[in-house]
C-alpha cells in the first residue's frame, strides 16, 4: 500500500532522511511533493517544513502540502494527515501511532478510527516515548496495539484482506 508519514522533524532533515531511507527500502521513499500522485508501493515523507494532507485530485489521491498554523505546536501534525485520511479514504485506511512525545494526532485518530479506519499504537515496551501511541490508546483511538517488529507485518496483513 502507499505510506504517507508524519514525522516531527526540523525542515533540514527531511528531504536527506528520505533519501537515506530510500535506499534502505525495497520500496520506493521520498519526499513529498505538493501534487504528487499516491501511488502504492511508495512511501510519502511530509517535509519539514509543511502538513502533509491527502487530498483528491484528477486521477485519484494525491499529496497535497500546506504551511498553514502549527497544530498541536508541530508542523508537519499527525492531526493534519489522520484527519485527510479520514475525509478521503476512511475504512480502507489503516493508521499506525509510533513513539513520540505529547498528543499530537491522537484526536484525529479517534476521528479517522470512527471514519471505519483501522488504527494501531506501537506498544509501551517498545516505545521509546509512549506520549503519543499512549495518548491514543488513553482516548480510545486505537483497534489494538503491537511492538515495533510487528507493524509492519500486521499492516499489510490487514491490506492484504481489503
Amino acid at each position: 500500500p502507499p505510506v504517507l508519514i508524519a514525522q516531527h522533524i526540523p525542515e533540514a532533515f527531511s528531504a536527506p532522511f528520505a533519501r537515506r531511507m530510500d535506499g534502505c527500502c525495497q520500496v520506493t521513499v521520498c519526499e513529498a511533493k505538493d501534487g504528487q500522485i499516491i501511488e502504492p508501493g511508495h512511501v510519502y515523507i511530509a517535509p519539514g517544513h509543511s502538513h502533509l494532507r491527502v487530498a483528491k485530485g484528477p486521477n485519484g489521491l494525491i499529496c497535497q502540502l500546506g504551511q498553514d498554523d502549527r497544530i498541536n505546536r508541530h508542523r508537519p501534525s499527525v492531526e493534519a494527515l489522520f484527519d485527510s485520511v479520514a475525509k478521503h479514504v476512511n475504512k480502507k485506511a489503516v493508521a499506525v501511532m509510533m513513539t513520540g512525545m505529547g498528543a499530537d494526532g491522537a484526536d484525529a485518530m479517534k476521528r479517522l478510527r470512527d471514519s471505519g479506519a483501522y488504527c494501531i499504537a506501537q506498544d509501551q515496551k517498545t516505545s521509546v516515548v509512549w506520549g503519543m501511541p499512549g495518548e491514543a490508546v488513553k482516548r480510545d483511538a486505537t483497534d489494538e496495539q503491537q511492538p515495533l517488529e510487528k507493524i509492519a507485518e500486521r499492516v499489510l496483513e490487514l491490506v492484504s484482506k481489503g
